[in-house]
């Protein structure tokens, strides 16, 4: 079981950075890769990127490619999303959540309960 806990979401200005945080309690946390995923008003959830155990690999959606960049602690039980150069359409409900799998497209099990971003134009 791992519960995961997202923070660090607010309001900031196009053109802004933020950087969310997503603790996780448990002692295997590097045994998941993990995963940053968004849901805006009247949208379906959408991926953001994912990490892998160790934190070597990452790849990313192309609407944030070279504007995100996932990384994580493994010794603080943390991963993070920083995000620069924001844009309105970034506006959503951040989660992160855990996996024993890594990829694109593989089934989260654990999911946080979301921080909210809002980016202003």
């Amino acid at each position: 079981q791992v519960q995961l806990v997202e923070s660090g979401g607010g309001l900031v200005q196009a053109g802004g950075s933020l950087r969310l945080s997503c603790a996780a309690s448990g002692r295997t946390f590097s045994s998941y890769a993990m995963g940053w995923f968004r849901q805006a008003p009247g949208k379906e959830r959408e991926f953001v990127g994912a990490i892998d155990w160790s934190g070597g690999f990452t790849l990313y959606a192309d609407s944030v490619k070279g504007r995100f960049t996932i990384s994580r602690d493994n010794a603080k039980n943390t991963v993070y999303l920083q995000m620069n150069s924001l844009k309105p359409e970034d506006t959503a409900v951040y989660y992160c959540a855990a996996s024993t799998d890594y990829g694109r497209s593989v089934r989260y099990d654990y999911w946080g309960q979301g921080t909210q971003v809002t980016v202003s134009s």
